[in-house]
This record gives C-alpha cells, sequence and structure tokens, in this order.
C-alpha cells in the first residue's frame, strides 16, 4: 500500500468513527422533542450525551486536519466548492454546542425550551448535509481543468445526494434513538424502543436506495470496487436488521452495536465506490482529484504517519476511558 493509499484509508476511518459516534448525538438531538415530554425529559437526554459529544467531535477536527495535511489539494476544491453547505454544518455544530451549555444558565423553562428548540435544528443540519455532501462526492461535481469547482450550490441538490442525506438523517435519528434506550431507564427508554419501531424501516428503506444508487454508478462509472461495494453494503444492512430485531428483544447494548456497525459500513462502502478518487469531475473524468495527483509530498506523508502512529493510541484510550467512565443509563431528572 502506497502512503497516498495509506492516508486515504486512515481519512475513511475518521470519518467512520466520526459517523459512528457524533451520529448517536445528532439522532439525540433531533429526538428532543418527540420524546421529551418536558424539559426535565429533555434534559435527560441531554445529559446522555454531555460527557462524551466534545471527544466524539475531535474525529471531525482529525477528519479535516488529516485531509488538509495529507491532501491539501483535495481540501482546497472541497472547502472551496462546497463552501456554503460546510457553512451551514459550522454554523449548527457551533450553536448546538451553545445551546447545550446556556440552557442551564437559567433556570426558567422557557429560556430552556428556546435552547432546546435551537440544539434539535442544529442536529438535523448538519445529519441532513453530511449526506448531501458526500452523495456528491461519490458522484462527483463539475471540477475544471485547474481543480476549481464550478458549479452552485443548487449543484449540490441533486437526487443520488439529497437521498444520501434523508439516509444519514434517518440513520442518525435511529441510532440516537437506540442510544437513549442504551442509556436512560423507564418511561423514556420505552418510549425509545417504540420509536425505533418504526425509524427502522425509513432508515433500512433509504439505505437501500442509496446505497443500491451507489452500486449503480459504481458499476455504470468504472472506478471504485464494486464487488467490495457490494460486500461492504450487504453487511451493512444485515447490522441494520440485525440492531433493529435486537431492539425487539431488549438487548440495548446488541442493537447499538448493529446500527453502530451499520453506520460504519455504509461509510467504508461510500470511500471503497470513491477510491482511486478523492472527488470525480463531472466535467472531464481528466479533470478529477485522485489519491495520486491530490497529495502531498512523499516526505510530508511519511513525517504525518509517525506522527499518527505515536499520539493515536493515546486518544483512543482516552476516548475509551471517558465511554467506560460513563457507562451506566442514567435516571432521573435533569438538574
Amino acid at each position: 500500500m502506497s502512503l497516498q493509499d495509506l492516508w486515504f484509508t486512515l481519512i475513511a476511518v475518521l470519518w467512520c468513527g466520526y459517523f459512528l459516534l457524533e451520529g448517536f448525538d445528532f439522532g439525540v438531538g433531533a429526538l428532543l422533542f418527540r420524546l421529551g415530554r418536558d424539559e426535565a425529559e429533555r434534559g435527560l437526554m441531554l445529559r446522555t450525551i454531555g460527557p462524551v459529544w466534545d471527544g466524539n467531535e475531535v474525529w471531525l477536527l482529525v477528519a479535516g486536519g488529516a485531509t488538509f495535511a495529507a491532501f491539501p489539494q483535495w481540501y482546497a476544491t472541497l472547502f472551496s466548492g462546497f463552501y456554503l453547505a460546510l457553512l451551514l454544518i459550522l454554523v449548527a455544530l457551533i450553536l448546538r454546542v451553545v445551546a447545550i451549555e446556556y440552557r442551564n444558565k437559567e433556570s426558567d423553562p422557557v429560556w430552556r425550551r428556546r435552547w432546546d428548540v435551537v440544539h434539535s435544528v442544529c442536529a438535523f443540519v448538519p445529519a441532513l448535509l453530511w449526506g448531501v455532501a458526500f452523495g456528491n462526492i461519490v458522484r462527483g461535481v463539475p471540477i475544471d481543468a485547474a481543480h476549481n469547482y464550478t458549479g452552485s450550490f443548487f449543484t449540490l441538490l441533486n437526487p443520488y445526494a439529497l437521498l444520501g442525506g434523508l439516509t444519514t438523517l434517518s440513520v442518525f435519528v435511529l441510532h440516537g434513538a437506540v442510544f437513549l434506550a442504551l442509556k436512560t431507564e423507564g418511561d423514556l427508554r420505552d418510549r425509545a424502543r417504540r420509536e425505533v419501531a418504526w425509524l427502522g424501516p425509513v432508515a433500512a428503506v433509504c439505505a437501500v436506495g442509496f446505497l443500491g444508487w451507489t452500486l449503480a454508478h459504481v458499476h455504470a462509472g468504472g472506478h471504485g470496487d464494486f464487488a467490495a461495494v457490494l460486500g461492504v453494503s450487504v453487511l451493512a444492512a444485515l447490522a441494520l436488521v440485525g440492531g433493529l430485531l435486537a431492539t425487539w428483544r431488549g438487548r440495548d447494548g446488541w442493537a447499538f452495536a448493529g446500527t453502530g456497525l451499520a453506520i460504519v459500513a455504509t461509510t467504508v462502502a461510500l470511500f471503497l465506490a470513491l477510491h482511486p478518487d478523492v472527488m470525480p469531475s463531472t466535467t472531464n473524468a481528466a479533470y478529477s482529484l485522485t489519491v495520486e495527483n491530490a497529495s502531498s509530498s512523499h516526505y510530508t506523508l511519511t513525517v504525518m504517519s509517525w506522527v499518527a502512529l505515536i499520539f493515536t493510541p493515546f486518544v483512543l484510550l482516552y476516548q475509551s476511558w471517558t465511554y467506560w467512565i460513563f457507562r451506566k443509563r442514567l435516571i432521573g431528572a435533569a438538574s
């Protein structure tokens, strides 16, 4: 494996970790008013993600930094072409965090409800737009010979990408419901399980449609490994079904593992469908960005590899320790 392929793989792993962990954060936020009957229950729901949300976002920061360092041309084209969409995601992520911190600054229920509304809306936005963004990356966008994006914001709102957005939104909300069933007790836990019963089929239909379209795109476009994408897509479908069956049997831990594996497998399928491109051009295939023409120098990638080898285990150990410490279910009203 070349260093370019190695860093493409590492970036894929980072996005897998981000969607796996931040996915249930988005899902919990999106379900605040669906499952939370009052301010106390919404506070309890937010407490389930309170100790871990900031650590989950580290995966996004590292993924962005790794892309900038390993594939600067990819980073430049992506962030200039998807500027408005990524700005909306950034604003939503910031306001979501502000809402978590500010809701408890006052005991007034109206104050807290307003911040809960902000949090819920700002959970929906990135959950939808991340799917739209990755759908466009896999499908390809208009790029000229200088590797500049030549489309508009509305170019990104094509049917395939919008289906990708609905897929990430539905799967993340399902993941959040399963997480709440895993982390709470009593009536809230029962309602979360009932939510899974109807969210599961919706997420499954969206995911099957999106991955099926992705397979057709790979088969027609000639890039990506069709057999590998097919195998991982089947794994994603089986994991999602397994997670739903586990919820039905009351095995919340296995249900969370199932939805988590489905998210990881879907993300892997998208990166397999993309490789060796990192950003295909719909204008001319010769203008596409690949792992070769978008990468940094061999020396830069070598130094980055050693840094990642040394520091990554510490990050993983710390985050694993955090989840272990806060592994118990939450009972009672939020403060």
